[in-house]
């Protein structure tokens, strides 16, 4: 009722209305000033009370509209008691007074002239005020609901390349164990504790790219063990990139590609790098490189791991991140992604 912006309008009119009339006023300045703004209190008293009282309106009679009428009604009747009380005690009433009188006149027909145009404005203001904050409170509900609708894509596409990491893992252990290589038992114990480390970052909505490096020298060790003779790697980390966020089993999908499709194919089996990058702008880069067979002879396009990858990278970085896929000489693949640091 009494907010502050309500309030410095108030006595910024009221102000404006005592210098009007301070230059010809004969009586005691402080008469005029207690009248001019005991109104002006007197009319936003009753704003701010029919703003809430009664609560249920008769069918057909807008608030505003009562506001409104309620502040010119009052005008009058606010100003007769200011000019009553201002009377001093035993002298005749402002109405015997012609002088008094003009003033009352004057005063009345002014501050019916204002006051209910002051009303409307204030009202408008504050509709619009109100138009604002519900298209803010839009504007933020909708927000949500596009992260939360994103969160859950991310979450369906992790789930799409999880199964497709495990059952190619657990094929090798298979392959190993068909053929009665003493390394099995060994193999499968590392796939025990990589994984019991492993799955619960899989479902995570936060990840840093340095427990996705880990998790790929984990995946690589465990490749080793089933070629030894066939599969070398090294990890080249740039400082200041482990603990930038990244979407869960993004490197990891490219090793894991790398792998299945450069390197397992191989009858010599080749080399893995993966290098982790900051450049300069602000922007990330991971390159896996490998000395396999090439794009041609591993099939020649995108697997189902990558496509899923490249949809989760769109939705993460909401089209900003790049993958590509390039030939090296003499043999082999590197692939690349870049894409802009975000907050986890």
């Amino acid at each position: 009722m009494f907010g502050w912006r309500r309030l410095r309008t108030v006595l910024i009119l009221c102000s404006l209305f005592t210098l009007l009339f301070i230059f010809g006023w004969t009586a005691s300045v402080w008469v005029l000033v207690t009248r001019v703004f005991g109104v002006g209190l007197a009319l936003l008293l009753v704003f701010g009370l029919f703003e809430q009282w009664p609560r249920r309106l008769p069918r057909g009679l807008a608030r505003w509209a009562l506001q409104v009428a309620a502040v010119g009604v009052t005008v009058p009747v606010a100003m007769f008691l200011a000019f009553v009380w201002s009377t001093a005690p035993g002298a005749p009433m402002f109405w015997n007074q012609p002088a008094r009188l003009e003033g009352f006149m004057t005063f009345t027909f002014l501050g019916m002239l204002v006051a209910p145009w002051t009303a409307l404005a204030a009202l408008l203001r504050q509709r619009e005020a109100k138009v604002e904050k519900q298209a803010i409170d839009f504007e933020l509900e909708r927000s949500e609901l596009a992260r939360q609708a994103l969160d859950a894509r991310m979450r369906l596409l992790s789930a799409q390349a999880q199964p497709h990491f495990l059952f190619n893992t657990l094929a090798n252990v298979q392959a190993l164990v068909e053929a009665g290589s003493p390394r099995a038992p060994q193999l499968l114990q590392s796939l025990t504790d990589y994984l019991r480390a492993a799955v619960p970052r899989l479902d995570g909505s936060a990840n840093t790219l340095g427990q996705e490096l880990e998790l790929v020298r984990a995946y690589l060790e465990l490749m080793q063990m089933r070629m030894p003779d066939r599969l070398a790697f090294a990890l080249h980390i740039g400082p200041g990139v482990a603990q930038l966020p990244c979407p869960p089993m993004t490197l990891l999908t490219l090793v894991e590609n790398a792998v299945q499709h450069g390197i397992d194919p191989s009858e010599e089996g080749g080399r893995i790098d993966v290098h982790a990058d900051l450049l300069d702008g602000g922007r990330c880069r991971l390159r896996v490189v490998d000395t396999g067979v090439g794009l041609q002879a591993g099939g020649g396009g995108l697997g189902t791991g990558l496509v899923a990858l490249r949809e989760r990278l769109h939705w993460a970085y909401a089209g900003t991140a790049t993958l590509e896929l390039h030939e090296v000489a003499p043999h082999g693949v590197q692939a690349t992604i870049e894409f802009s640091q975000r907050k986890p």
